[in-house]
């Protein structure tokens, strides 16, 4: 393991995805992670990542990054379906693991992933972002402090146009469809701001691939709290989150993807005023929270149970909608 009073966490790339370049820009300013290896199952194309990135050392194979001795932590960057295994493999051979959203459908998976990090004394997050931009905490602090007055109503939306149905966001055996990819988002916006869920309610538009290209639903929290969302594979490039309470209504223009931009708006009265946030990178920020957490200086912003949470949840909504029934998430 790194000396972390002398050197950053130094995190290999469990795949070549286009997220990582996310990861790497986050990175690359910060005095705390550096991005050490990349692994491919393709030891040229692996080589070529690392030649274009800067990244000083590439591997074949996913095994082999794993067993690289100058790697502390992995970041998952895998489809949907295969984070747990990979997760669980990165886990057993003494790695900290970041793993890209969601981490998994189903709450077994996360129980065990979880009970397996702390059982060997390493860090495990689940790689939300937006959570970790200073633009959710304000908006967090804001509902919490009862700007808005009693909460009654979240409503939020994720959806860009999937064009290519050979996409791993389109195969159902790699856990695809637009509630894993973009409906998540709203998920784990609602529980933030209302809490878990008691009561779900969905209804999935599927398509020819036979994953959810839409996704509609209603959730039920406590005190009264409704929360609804829509995501889609099918409809423009969109993103909002509303919340209304018995006072006023906050607006998001860009909740979850923050650096696309956007104002974030408070309505009371007659009067409308816009809430300052400060710039940041959430992806650096992320990165920063979890060689903290290694460093034992901070607790990971997201850890085993918000995670659970969000596992539970959504696995609820499949039900419900593959049942047309409200469904107790558990």
């Amino acid at each position: 393991m790194n000396d972390f009073a002398s050197g950053p966490l130094r995190l290999g790339l469990l795949s070549t995805a286009s997220i990582n370049r996310m990861i790497l820009g986050g990175a690359r300013p910060s005095e705390h992670v550096e991005v050490v290896a990349v692994a491919s199952r393709d030891g040229a194309k692996a080589l070529a990542y690392a030649s274009e990135y800067g990244i000083p050392s590439s591997h074949g194979s996913y095994e082999a990054l794993l067993e690289d001795p100058g790697v502390d932590a992995v970041y998952v960057s895998l489809p949907n379906g295969l984070h747990h295994e990979w997760t669980m493999r990165a886990l057993e051979a003494g790695k900290h693991v970041l793993c890209e959203k969601p981490y998994s459908r189903h709450p077994p998976e996360v129980e065990e992933a979880f009970a397996t990090a702390a059982g060997r004394g390493l860090v495990l997050m689940e790689a939300f972002m937006y959570r970790h931009h200073p633009q959710t905490q304000r908006v967090q602090e804001l509902v919490e402090r009862g700007a808005v007055g009693r909460l009654r109503l979240i409503r939020s939306t994720f959806s860009f146009p999937l064009g290519d149905l050979g996409n791993v966001r389109a195969r159902p055996e790699l856990d695809g469809g637009s509630l894993m990819d973009v409906g998540c988002y709203c998920v784990s916006g609602a529980r933030l701001l209302a809490g878990e869920p008691e009561r779900v309610l969905g209804e999935a538009v599927l398509g020819s691939t036979g994953v959810d290209m839409a996704f509609h639903a209603t959730m039920r929290h406590a005190d009264g709290v409704v929360s609804q969302f829509d995501c889609s594979f099918s409809l423009p490039l969109r993103q909002e989150l509303e919340v209304l309470g018995e006072e006023g209504i906050l607006r998001v223009a860009a909740p979850w993807r923050v650096d696309w931009g956007g104002p974030v708006t408070l309505r009371r009265g007659d009067g409308v005023e816009e809430v300052a946030v400060g710039e940041a990178d959430a992806y650096r920020l992320e990165l920063e929270n979890l060689a903290a957490a290694v460093r034992g200086d901070a607790e990971p912003r997201l850890g085993r149970d918000d995670a659970l949470g969000q596992a539970r949840t959504i696995e609820a909504l499949y039900r419900a909608a593959e049942t047309g029934r409200a469904v107790a998430p558990d």
